[in-house]
C-alpha cells in the first residue's frame, strides 16, 4: 500500500500469514499497535516517507517477535541523535534498520524468507521430480532396446536352425541318391556275372522284347 495517502492502519484486516508489508510514502504518524494485533507474523515493514517523529511511536513493534527488517527512510525520526542505536535497543529482534545491521553491514538485495522461499523450494522439488521422470524414461528406453536385442537374437537363432535343417535335408537327399546309385551299381555287377546269353535275355526282358532264339524254337514247334 504505497503512496495512497494513508493516515493510519486502523482498518487493516487480520492477516496472520502476512510477512512483508509496504506502507511507504503515506501520512502515517502512529497507531502501530494495530500491526501487532493483525499481522503477528510480520518480518519486513517499510514505513519510509511517513510522518513518524518519535522513537516512542515505534514501541508497539516490540510485539512483533519475527520482525527483523524495518525501513524508516525520510521519516523525521531518522534525524534524532543516536537514532539507530535507540531503535536497535528498543527493538532487539531487528536485524536490519534502513537496509543495514547494527554493524553497518548492508542487507542482501532480497530476503528469501520474505520473497517466497517456499515457492523456490517447490520449484526445486519440481525439478527433482522431472529428473526422476527422465530416469524412468531412460530405464524404459533401455528395456525397449533390450527387448529388441532379444528379438534380434531369436531371429538369428531361427535363421541358424533353418540353415541346419537345410543342411540335414540336403545330406539326407544326398545319402538317398548314393543308395540308389549303389543299388544300380549292384545290379550292373550282377549282370556282369551272368553268362552272355542270359545277360542279353535279361536285358530284352527288361525292355519288353522277346529273344529271337525263342521265336525260332516256337516256329519249329
Amino acid at each position: 500500500m504505497i503512496n495512497i495517502n494513508l493516515l493510519s492502519v486502523s482498518n487493516l484486516p487480520k492477516l496472520n500469514k502476512l510477512r512483508k508489508l509496504e506502507l511507504s510514502d503515506n501520512r502515517i504518524s502512529g497507531g502501530l499497535e494495530v500491526l501487532a494485533e493483525r499481522t503477528p507474523n510480520l518480518t519486513h515493514l517499510n514505513l519510509s516517507g511517513n510522518k513518524i517523529k518519535d522513537i516512542n511511536t515505534l514501541e508497539p513493534l516490540k510485539k512483533l517477535p519475527n520482525l527483523h527488517s524495518l525501513d524508516l527512510f525520510n521519516c523525521e525520526v531518522t534525524m534524532l541523535i543516536n537514532y539507530r542505536e535507540s531503535v536497535f535497543t528498543l527493538l532487539p529482534q531487528l536485524t536490519y534498520l534502513d537496509g543495514f545491521d547494527a554493524d553497518d553491514q548492508e542487507a542482501p538485495d532480497s530476503d528469501p524468507e520474505a520473497d517466497g522461499d517456499g515457492l523456490e523450494d517447490e520449484y526445486e522439488n519440481g525439478e527433482g521430480e522431472e529428473e526422476d521422470d527422465d530416469e524412468e524414461e531412460d530405464d524404459l528406453d533401455e528395456e525397449v532396446i533390450d527387448d529388441e536385442e532379444d528379438e534380434d537374437d531369436d531371429l538369428e537363432g531361427e535363421e541358424e536352425e533353418d540353415g541346419v535343417d537345410d543342411e540335414v535335408r540336403l545330406s539326407v537327399i544326398g545319402e538317398e541318391d548314393e543308395e540308389e546309385d549303389g543299388e544300380d551299381d549292384e545290379e550292373d555287377e550282377a549282370d556282369d556275372d551272368l553268362p552272355r546269353g542270359e545277360k542279353r535275355k535279361r536285358n530284352l526282358e527288361d525292355e519288353g522284347e522277346e529273344d529271337p532264339e525263342d521265336e525260332e524254337d516256337d516256329e519249329d514247334d
